[in-house]
This record gives structure tokens, sequence and C-alpha cells, in this order.
């Protein structure tokens, strides 16, 4: 993601992560590993699934996908605002 000259608005941060993880659901190639997926997301798949098959399950919730992605400046989307 183009680092922005100024912080998002949290308008313009939902705007990017709703559009970004409406591409996921659409079957969009992720810019996180499943291996990272699974690193951040270890105590959610614990509780889901057990200590054995967390090692073997990722998230496919496309709205945390696109949440950790934004967060870690991944995302190749950014606002243009009308200034």
């Amino acid at each position: 993601m183009v680092e922005p000259v100024r912080p998002h608005t949290r308008f313009e941060k939902a705007r990017i992560i709703g559009a970004r993880a409406l591409q996921i659901s659409m079957g969009a190639p992720l810019y996180v590993s499943e291996g990272d997926l699974r690193v951040e997301f270890r105590e959610e798949l614990v509780s889901l699934y057990g200590v054995q098959e967390a090692n073997f399950r990722f998230v496919l919730d496309p709205l945390k996908i696109a949440l950790l992605e934004y967060e870690r400046h991944l995302i190749p989307i950014d606002v243009d605002p009308h200034l």
C-alpha cells in the first residue's frame, strides 16, 4: 500500500478494508501467506478446532484477512481525498 500523506479517516479505512474484503471473497490472491494467518489467528483457531487441527487450518473470513493486510500496509489501494 502506498504510504498515505496523512492518516486515513475512519471512513477511508472502512472503504479500503471493505473493498479489499470484497476482492478476497471473490477469489483475489492474498498478500499474506497462510502461515502468517495461522500465526496471527492461532488463539481463534485453537478455540474453534483444537490444538491439533489448528496447525492445518487457517482463517477464511475475508474481513479479518483484509484488516490484517491493512494493518501491515500490504493493500495496494489508497484514496484520493478531495481537498
